[in-house]
C-alpha cells in the first residue's frame, strides 16, 4: 500500500500531472483568436495554390489534346499519301 510514496512512482505521477497540465495548456494555445488567425492564412495559402495548380493541369490537359488532334491529321494526312502512292503503282 505505501508503494504509492516510492520515489519512481511519485515521479510517474509528478511526469503526468505535468502532461496533463502542458496538455490543458496546448489546447487552450490552438483555439485562441491567434492560432485561429493562423489557420485562416494556411487555408487560404492553401486554396491559393490549389487553384495555381488546377489552372496548370488545365493547361497541360488543352495542350495535350491539342497534341493529339494534331498527331491525328499527320497520322491520315500520311495514311492517304500512302494510300495515293499504292495506286499509282
Amino acid at each position: 500500500m505505501w508503494d504509492i510514496l516510492k520515489k519512481e512512482n511519485l515521479k510517474k505521477g509528478g511526469l503526468f500531472a505535468a502532461g496533463v497540465a502542458f496538455g490543458t495548456a496546448g489546447i487552450k494555445v490552438l483555439s485562441s483568436k491567434d492560432a485561429k488567425k493562423v489557420y485562416t492564412g494556411c487555408t487560404a495559402a492553401a486554396l491559393r495554390a490549389k487553384d495555381c495548380v488546377m489552372k496548370t493541369a488545365t493547361t497541360v490537359q488543352e495542350n495535350a489534346e491539342d497534341i493529339l488532334a494534331e498527331a491525328k491529321q499527320v497520322n491520315e494526312k500520311r495514311d492517304a499519301e500512302k494510300a495515293a502512292a499504292v495506286e499509282e503503282e
